[in-house]
């Protein structure tokens, strides 16, 4: 029998509309993107772009009221209408989920392997003892240190870092075929951060789990991803091979988050040799009720053209597997 070939997970024209105060605003628009077994993707953009509305709803746990659109397929089946209990046999077993605060993700009122073992004995019908047991291979294995005898401990007794880990170690309790990180260091320091991100690629590579990494960090993008998504305004507006975007950046405002990029060494200094200012894209991000009908990104573009605005662009291909969302590059110059 020949293998299937189909992606682990394929998203078409996903849109999320939510209720505001304003009335009802899309705060996720036609964004599309496949993920194979073994792939890494990352997911790029300002605060407010639509990253982790994003990845809400290829968990099921968008807020109240929100109102999905397009086509979300995991492991062939169609998930965009699927009840909450369909959701919550997926959740923590064929998809895990790292959060970004790892002060606030964990139970402060349950142990912390008992977070671990629940969705081993949810999911995998295992007893107290062999849960138990498994959650502390899994707590040593992400860096916990002296884990049977800490198994019994409360989120409050350990470090911001040993607290993503203990999420991580939580995520991965089933083994899932998609691990979705979403801004898994935000709250940590530099050094933490960095045994993170090895953390979780090790595990990536030894259970060939696919990776959807959240970030809005530039460098952790470029050091752990093999594809990204760049986003703006609930749209991607950029995607392609991480080192293909970072090269051939074709979006302006790919171009513009990439140039705002703090330089080390003698790039950083202008031709007097004085430090050189750091480049910035002028404006602000829009709120959510106030994007145009065209493309998110027009009233912040020092190259738009007059129907910009309104004129929503289609995806350009600029180079193998290298798409934008861009009317300048729709004309051929």
């Amino acid at each position: 029998m020949t293998p299937s070939t189909s992606p682990l997970l394929e998203v078409r024209d996903l849109g999320v509309r939510l209720r505001t105060h304003a009335g009802a605003v899309d705060a996720v628009r036609a964004v599309s993107f496949t993920l194979q077994r073994g792939e890494t993707l990352g997911l790029v953009g300002e605060s407010g772009c639509g990253k982790s509305l994003t990845a809400l709803a290829l968990m099921g746990l968008l807020p109240e009221g929100a109102v999905t659109s397009g086509s979300l397929r995991f492991q062939g089946e169609e998930m965009a209408a699927a009840d909450d209990a369909h959701w919550c046999r997926l959740r923590g077993d064929r998809i895990g989920m790292v959060f970004q605060e790892p002060m606030t993700a964990l139970n402060p009122v349950h142990t912390i392997g008992h977070q671990v073992a629940e969705p081993l004995r949810l999911h995998r019908g295992l007893s107290a003892q062999a849960a138990r047991r498994q959650a502390v291979e899994l707590l040593d294995r992400v860096g916990i240190p002296d884990a049977a005898r800490r198994f019994d401990a409360w989120p409050h007794q350990f470090s911001g870092g040993q607290r993503q880990r203990i999420t991580i170690a939580m995520a991965l309790a089933c083994s899932p075929d998609l691990l979705i990180a979403d801004e898994p260091t935000t709250a940590l320091d530099v050094t933490v951060a960095s045994q993170i991100l090895e953390l979780i690629a090790d595990l990536v590579r030894e259970r060939g789990m696919a990776l959807l990494l959240i970030s809005h960090d530039l460098a952790v993008i470029a050091r752990n991803v093999n594809r990204m998504l760049v986003m703006y305004g609930g749209m991607v507006v950029e995607s392609g091979p991480t080192r293909e975007v970072f090269t051939h950046r074709a979006h302006p405002y790919t171009q513009g988050l990439l140039a705002s990029r703090p330089q080390l060494g003698p790039r950083a200094a202008g031709t007097d040799g004085r430090r050189a200012r750091l480049a910035s894209i002028a404006g602000s991000v829009p709120e959510l009720q106030h994007l145009p009908p065209g493309c998110p990104f027009a009233d912040r573009c020092n190259v738009a053209l007059p129907h910009c605005p309104t004129t929503l662009p289609s995806p350009v291909r600029v180079r193998e597997q290298h798409d934008a969302r861009c009317l300048l590059l729709g004309r051929g110059e």
